[in-house]
């Protein structure tokens, strides 16, 4: 049996058992060492007895089938209480600090009030939507407080991916591999990226699959767990896009959607997934939306005075409306 494989990286899975119980566990010597209440270790050996002879057969272990087995257990014999339930339901946020984000290359300081308004709801929500114009630092922060979570060891992964949208060309009809025809559209997740880790600590992480920089069509049919999963230029998303990305999430995991709705790419008929979203989701607990304008753009000033001439010509008739 391999041991990562049950444990979990940075031992997710020991961490995820422990929400449910009050007994300290430890893996030492090939051998589990359990130490609290002697009510919990029927219990506790029937799980890992459970985990280990799916790890066994090739099964992978994750927090989502940790938490589906304590339930079995837990409903098999009657003792389903509301406190378990309850811990099923919402799990613990992951926590930031909101003052400095610190990555191995550089610390990085929230800007303007919203920048921090946008740190506070990634700490205390599971979703969180950024929305306003380019230049307001929505995936570079969301970027960087994934880095730090990962370094820290309060997430084991990284998920950075966004909409593949194709201006007048198919991809298909592009030279290249398939990686060399998307890695175009990636490219400013890989330069956030590159910002706040060293070059190879970065390649090495991607090839471990620590990192992940992928089109978003290849997150159907996942379930993300233990992993803070960002979602870039979301106004490009389709509704039925932005249904799966956010039906994705799995458990101890945030979901971070960034986005420009005055730059929605798609052809007329298609609704933005992410204009779409906003009305749907607002007021959901475990939901926050935060926008951005004009004024926390970090870029030179020159790109706030292009953004609010835009602005004032779309008031005055001049440019149409997405």
């Amino acid at each position: 049996m391999d041991q990562v494989e049950l444990l979990g990286p940075a031992d997710v899975n020991l961490t995820t058992v422990a929400r449910f119980y009050r007994t300290h566990i430890v893996y030492r010597d090939g051998l589990l060492r359990f130490s609290g209440p002697r009510t919990e270790k029927a219990e506790l050996q029937e799980l890992f007895e459970r985990l280990i002879a799916r790890c066994r057969h090739g099964e992978r272990i994750t927090p989502e089938l940790i938490e589906s087995e304590v339930y079995r257990l837990r409903e098999a014999e009657g003792r389903l209480t509301e406190g378990t339930k309850s811990l099923l339901e919402k799990p613990e946020p992951l926590p930031v600090d909101l003052s400095v984000i610190h990555t191995p290359r550089k610390a990085i300081v929230p800007k303007s009030a919203n920048q921090r308004r946008y740190l506070g709801a990634i700490s205390e929500s599971n979703i969180v939507f950024g929305i306003g114009p380019a230049g307001t630092g929505k995936t570079y922060l969301a970027v960087a407080v994934a880095v730090s979570a990962l370094i820290s060891g309060r997430a084991s992964r990284i998920i950075l991916t966004r909409p593949a949208v194709e201006a007048g060309e198919s991809l298909g009809y592009l030279p290249g591999t398939f990686k060399e025809k998307i890695d175009p559209y990636l490219r400013p997740l890989y330069d956030a990226l590159f910002d706040m880790l060293p070059l190879e600590r970065t390649q090495r992480l991607i090839e471990q699959e620590v990192i992940e920089v992928a089109p978003l069509a290849f997150m159907r049919g996942r379930t993300l767990s233990d992993a803070y999963i960002i979602l870039d230029e979301a106004q490009n998303t389709t509704s039925t896009q932005m249904k799966m990305f956010l039906t994705r999430l799995g458990w101890n995991s945030k979901a971070i959607i960034t986005g420009d709705i005055t730059q929605i790419d798609l052809s007329h008929q298609y609704i933005s997934g992410l204009v779409e979203a906003e009305k749907i989701l607002a007021g959901i607990e475990g939901i926050s939306i935060v926008h951005f304008d004009k004024t926390d753009v970090v870029r030179p000033p020159l790109v706030s005075r292009i953004i609010r001439a835009y602005e004032e010509g779309k008031e005055n008739g001049l440019s149409p409306a997405q």
